[in-house]
């Protein structure tokens, strides 16, 4: 049995490193652009944060479950499949862990490279009112956070030995889907982070990844609860 400060550790770590990952892919694709080489574009980004989700899943499941969203913390509060502090606690250790990835990202690479991609940050396109964009980051997480209960949070899920593989895969699908309009955060965490790097110039929108990301996740994560969590054999 892992105590507290263990799984805020996994948190932590496991958040610093999903930011670092996914927000440095996408100023790596920008390096490559203004030397005027073909970069890994979308797709790039999306493996990159999908290929992250995976191995930091997989890596740290059996030490805190692996949350590294908020999104997908909340859902298990609302659950009740987590405490009250434990909740406040896991998402105080996932901020700051990718607050610290953002930070570490900025401070090694050229501000040349990471500024004209705002760091990685997701911002809303032109084309899409707030309301729509929160839409589709609900839509979007509500996907990732059934596919984390179905494989990650479930302890009696067939999957949860190889968790990490089907929940990085939902997170680059969703990338690939909503990264032309929203940045395709899906994670609260993965908003901030960038965000607050970049201070004070990158709040206009941030709203968007903390009501969009929750809702659909509450949504997911109680329709999961009540549609398919087993019920316990009754006793003979």
């Amino acid at each position: 049995m892992y105590r507290l400060p263990q799984k805020l550790a996994a948190e932590f770590l496991g958040t610093f490193a999903l930011v670092f990952v996914a927000a440095g892919a996408i100023c790596a694709d920008q390096y490559l652009r203004s030397a005027s080489v073909s970069g890994p574009g979308i797709l790039g980004s999306a493996l990159a944060y999908g290929f992250a989700v995976g191995a930091l899943v997989s890596a740290f499941a059996h030490v805190s479950g692996a949350h590294l969203n908020p999104a997908i913390t909340v859902g298990c509060w609302v659950t009740r499949r987590l405490g009250t502090i434990a909740t406040i606690a896991y998402v105080i250790a996932q901020l700051l862990g990718a607050a610290a990835g953002a930070f570490t990202l900025s401070a090694i690479l050229p501000e040349a490279v990471w500024r004209p991609v705002s760091l990685g940050a997701p911002d809303l396109s032109a084309d899409l009112t707030r309301l729509r964009g929160m839409g589709l980051e609900a839509a979007l997480t509500f996907i990732v956070v059934m596919v984390a209960f179905a494989t990650v949070v479930d302890a009696q899920a067939a999957l949860r030995a190889s968790s990490g593989i089907p929940l990085g895969l939902a997170v680059a699908a969703g990338y690939l889907v909503g990264a032309p309009f929203t940045g395709a955060a899906m994670n609260p965490a993965r908003a901030f982070g960038p965000a607050l790097a970049l201070s004070p110039h990158h709040w206009q929108n941030h709203g968007i990844y903390w009501v969009g990301p929750l809702f659909g996740g509450v949504l997911a994560a109680v329709l999961y609860d009540r549609v398919f969590r087993r019920q316990p054999s009754p006793n003979p």
